[in-house]
């Protein structure tokens, strides 16, 4: 693609220098760097596309925490309404295993350090996964301009070992081969480009997640050391939004009865 864009303004009968003329300039060296670098930005349109439908995944999970989650009567009750797979349950689940286990310790241990251990944990596991391929994000941008730079070096020492061969220094011997083995140095960039874009897109959106479970992790924890009586501010207020009383309604079979709430 960047051949024909740089030598459409070369003007009729002038040589040939397309892609496959530098590729042959380097021989099977450079055809292997070019296999490399496709092979890396292969690798990085998986990894990304890949991760983002995952990451999308968990922040869908967050929202039905957020929705249903804490209007329900206990932690089980409320686990029941997540996804078996959902990264959320999987913080609660390890959350009542650990209170479970925490009465089974022959030696004592404060049950908020034990609880905030495991709770953790299960933190770490799940960022862990969802860091999972980002390190090959990062090794692609930081290495493939120079993996295209050593097409080029091998290229342009290709071209240079044909021309002194040839015995001819004409300024048109030497640009053309010299020209073309420069086009590895630009596909090496082609590779790192989206590759940090993407590792640094990721990672911001791996910090977000990071967040909202640490987030949902500290109520759970709260919630378990207080048996129940500390729950998040927007558990409350649906709470209190549902047992607000509505105007009108009064106790059946008496008229002009107090007014009650309606029942959930």
């Amino acid at each position: 693609m960047l051949t024909p864009i740089l030598a459409a303004g070369a003007p009729a009968g002038a040589p040939n220098f397309g892609f496959f003329e530098a590729l042959q300039q380097g021989g099977a060296i450079a055809f292997t760097t070019l296999g490399i670098l496709v092979i890396m930005s292969v690798g990085s349109f998986y990894i990304l596309f890949t991760k983002l439908l995952e990451q999308q995944k968990i922040m869908n999970q967050a929202k039905r925490v957020r929705a249903v989650f804490w209007q329900s009567n206990s932690l089980r009750e409320g686990a029941a309404k997540l996804d078996k797979n959902s990264a959320y349950r999987q913080i609660v689940d390890d959350g009542l295993a650990a209170q479970e286990q925490h009465g089974k310790l022959t030696d004592p241990v404060e049950a908020h350090d034990w609880l905030h251990g495991s709770l953790a944990r299960s933190e770490a596991s799940i960022n862990s996964k969802l860091g999972g391929g980002l390190a090959f994000l990062a090794t692609v941008g930081a290495t493939s301009p120079f993996v295209g730079l050593f097409g080029t070096v091998v290229g342009i020492y290709r071209a240079l070992v044909k021309i002194g061969a040839a015995g001819q220094a004409a300024i048109g011997d030497v640009a053309g081969p010299v020209g073309e083995a420069l086009i590895m140095t630009a596909i090496g960039l082609v590779v790192a480009v989206p590759a940090v874009l993407a590792y640094n897109w990721l990672q911001r959106r791996n910090k977000s997640i990071a967040e909202d479970l640490s987030a949902f992790s500290n109520d759970v924890l709260g919630y378990l050391a207080s048996n129940g009586a500390v729950r998040p501010t927007v558990a409350r207020a649906a709470s209190s939004t549902i047992a607000k009383p509505v105007a009108g309604t009064t106790t059946a079979g008496q008229a002009g009865g107090v007014p009650t709430a309606p029942r959930v």
